[in-house]
């Protein structure tokens, strides 16, 4: 595997710009039917139909939309933790209690994000989760996410790994996002399956 800032963090940043530009062009519709295809294959995976607590995220732009998926599970009693993000791109959690439960937050320049509004529960907060609903921009053959480049989740995913947290990885994704390889850095961390519009993939089974 490259360090970080080598060919394959090149290589990253132009599969990055290339999806994002696919996202671009997509139309109001193609995000809301995407949207309601993709909440009604993740609420087929088993690991969802068992969880108690599922640590997710709200979409923003035109990110597969999760916001029926969030309701759907609510629904179901489980509990939904959602990310706020801290100043050093760390995520700190808060419980999602419907849409009335968010505030639009910016971030410095950045696109604004819809963040839980009730008490903050800390970083680690994650660990509980058992399963962990990802953002992505692309999964490869072997499991491999690619996300937006900010970092934030790569935290996630290294405070799960030392907690030794068995939370099942789930990757929500647009069908033309699963590719044949994705450039990989030392840090970078396999998955256990992708959901898009279309189907479920998986890459191996929880740790226990």
């Amino acid at each position: 595997m490259s360090v970080s800032g080598g060919p394959a963090a090149s290589d990253k940043r132009e599969l990055r710009r290339e999806l994002l530009a696919a996202r671009a062009g997509l139309t109001p519709d193609d995000l809301r039917e995407s949207a309601a295809a993709l909440a009604r294959r993740a609420l087929e995976l088993p690991e969802l139909a068992q969880a108690r607590v599922v640590a997710a995220y709200v979409s923003v732009g035109s990110e597969p939309g999760t916001l029926a998926l969030l309701d759907a599970l609510r629904a179901r009693g489980v509990r939904v933790l959602l990310p706020a993000l801290l100043p050093d791109n760390d995520l700190d959690w808060g419980v999602y209690d419907g849409e009335g439960s968010l505030a639009s937050v910016r971030h410095g320049g950045r696109m604004a994000l819809l963040e839980p509004v009730g008490d903050r529960l800390g970083p680690d907060a994650v660990t509980g989760a058992d399963v962990v609903l990802l953002p992505g921009l692309a999964v490869d053959g072997r499991g491999v996410r690619m996300g937006r480049g900010g970092g934030s989740y790569d935290r996630v995913l290294a405070r799960l790994e030392r907690a030794g947290a068995g939370a099942a990885l789930v990757v929500l994704l647009y069908d033309g996002e699963v590719v044949a390889r994705v450039p990989s850095e030392e840090h970078d961390r396999a998955v256990h399956a992708v959901v898009t519009p279309s189907g479920i993939r998986r890459y191996g089974s929880v740790s226990s």
